[in-house]
């Protein structure tokens, strides 16, 4: 076929498949159209799951009387002029094509009026092309409605899925925006229905209150941004960070907002993965907001149409600032998991993403017969506090006393984490304890295990396993860790065979230490004397992470006085 350029329609309608994903795409692009013209109320209602009608309608700027027909043509923008612009931009669009390719692909209502104007403007398009243009009367802002979204393009509407998951995903998007400008008051109706509503006072923990729900709020940590960083190739964080004990199932409240763009990245979320590493079960996932402030010449955001992934010029040192505010958080705030006992939550509205609860239904959750009508507040320990054993739990839990009520001690999650820091400390030193074994084991392997062996047999012997090969597929096995005793031996050393072929090489290390401390704990089931109980109380109390154990779970769960009264009516 000769080569021809494209006609101008089918070029607009290649750009908008770039731009304009779905109708969340469109709610974005005109949201931070609003946010760049510095408005402080954004309202968004949409109908139809946002084909038949988004309308975002804001207090900002305004466009000129004499801009409004330039704006709906490609690469016109106001906000960058040349191309050194793009190494410092600092508003969230600068492509110049979210308004064109929008119209490309819809009907357009377009109502503004600029702060310098004394009339509005009201411009209509259709199909992309002009159909209208008036002056009118309008406040200082822009109002621009979109109806009939794809009705040319009908390709694309039979990939979008059903109303209700369309709506689901303006509503985390307008979520994302709340979180990453608190001082802006959001209003998203959906259907009629009005699905959040933030106050824009500025303050991020009522955004999350919003959002979450307030039992969900109260219990996020504030990162405290580190006052050295510069802000320049050294990154600023600083947002919230959710304990283990509000976990979810699935990475969607994990939030990234550089220099206030949200975007999606792999790394970060690698990052904060690794934070939460032994302080969260497998298969749970944390709820982050993380806000990272760097200099725009650190990073580059013209590498994706829908300016959702950016690069950083210092990609490892973004990921070290990350993963140190979130885990110095975890460990210096991280509360000890209440008991909920008998008394109801409300309904935490994150559980049932993508739809934040509205404000009347939260209302409308049901409230304790007896429960104080102050709530009780997590207090931040950089430790645990001084806890007094009482006994033994069917030789499982220790319960002790704490200056705010009760502690349940797992005995073998708690000895896990003792352990486990105990193990990893000797062998960062060279000084693991070993016990020679009087006669050699013999170990037979399978061929997996034993090409493990052949090629990380020094990890094992770092932690103090001596294996000499005796044979094709066995071994002697002269020495062992001093903390595995009998039967525990074989367990911990198959064990370890087997989970090494299942992680990556640099997890081995971490993996090892695991199951020395799982096999090498005391068990659930075990009595232990009053002395024994103190002895362990004390120790997990000298860890670095007293609250979970190597896997992630909780070594303890906390009663208090509060809820001790509320359930006896007090």
């Amino acid at each position: 076929m000769p080569i021809r350029v494209l006609a101008s329609d089918v070029i607009s309608r290649i750009a908008a498949g770039e731009v304009v994903e779905r109708p969340a795409s469109v709610v974005k692009e005109l949201v931070e159209n609003s946010l760049d013209a510095g408005a402080t109320q954004i309202t968004v209602e949409v109908s139809g799951g946002g084909i038949q009608l988004i309308k975002v309608t804001d207090n900002g700027t305004g466009i000129p009387a004499g801009d409004v027909e330039l704006a709906f043509q490609r690469h016109a923008t106001s906000k960058i002029t040349s191309d050194t612009d793009l190494e410092i931009v600092s508003t969230l669009g600068f492509r110049g094509e979210a308004l064109p390719s929008i119209a490309a692909v819809a009907d357009v209502l377009l109502v503004t009026r600029h702060r310098d104007d004394v009339a509005g403007v009201a411009l209509r398009l259709e199909r992309g092309a002009l159909a209208g243009k008036i002056k009118q009367g309008a406040p200082q802002g822009t109002a621009l409605t979109v109806r009939d979204l794809f009705r040319n393009v009908p390709a694309r509407l039979k990939f979008l899925k059903s109303t209700s998951t369309e709506n689901g995903h303006i509503s985390h998007l307008v979520t994302q925006y709340c979180l990453a400008f608190p001082e802006v008051k959001f209003d998203l109706t959906i259907g009629g229905r009005n699905t959040i509503r933030t106050s824009g006072n500025g303050n991020l923990r009522d955004v999350l209150i919003e959002i979450y729900g307030v039992e969900t709020a109260k219990a996020m940590l504030e990162i405290a941004p580190d006052v050295s960083a510069t802000g320049g190739q050294f990154p600023v964080i600083s947002g919230f960070v959710g304990p283990s004990s509000i976990a979810r199932s699935n990475r969607n409240y994990l939030s990234f907002f550089v220099n206030r763009r949200w975007i999606q990245s792999r790394m970060l979320s690698y990052a904060v993965e690794e934070a939460y590493h032994g302080m969260m079960m497998t298969g749970k996932h944390p709820i982050v907001v993380l806000n990272i402030s760097i200099s725009p010449q650190e990073i580059d955001v013209n590498v994706h149409p829908t300016k959702s992934e950016i690069k950083f010029r210092c990609e490892h040192d973004v990921f070290i600032a990350a993963q140190k505010a979130v885990r110095n958080t975890l460990i210096g705030l991280a509360p000890v998991p209440s008991m909920k006992l008998s008394i109801p939550s409300p309904v935490d509205p994150a559980s049932s993403f993508p739809f934040p609860a509205s404000p009347a239904t939260r209302k409308a959750a049901p409230t304790p017969k007896f429960v104080p009508e102050q709530r009780e507040v997590f207090e931040p320990l950089t430790r645990l506090p001084i806890l007094r054993v009482i006994g033994q739990l069917q030789n499982t839990y220790i319960i002790a006393e704490g200056p705010d009520g009760v502690y349940f001690v797992d005995q073998h999650a708690a000895h896990e984490r003792i352990v486990f820091e105990k193990v990893r400390e000797q062998q960062a030193q060279r000084a693991v304890e070993v016990q020679g074994l009087l006669e050699p084991m013999t170990v037979e392997v399978t061929a997996r295990q034993g090409e493990l062996l052949k090629s990380q047999g020094e990890v094992l012997a770092e932690y103090g396993f001596s294996l000499e090969q005796f044979g094709e597929r066995a071994y002697l096995l002269r020495a062992v860790p001093a903390l595995l005793k009998g039967e525990k031996i074989m367990a911990a050393l198959t064990e370890i065979l087997d989970s090494l072929g299942e992680v990556q090489k640099n997890e081995w290390q971490e993996r090892v230490a695991q199951l020395l401390a799982c096999h090498g704990a005391v068990r659930a089931g075990q009595s232990l004397s009053f002395q024994e109980m103190e002895e362990l109380i004390r120790q997990l109390e000298r860890t670095a992470v007293p609250r979970n154990c190597p896997h992630g779970r909780p070594t303890m769960m906390h009663l208090s006085i509060a809820r001790l009264e509320g359930e006896f009516g007090r």
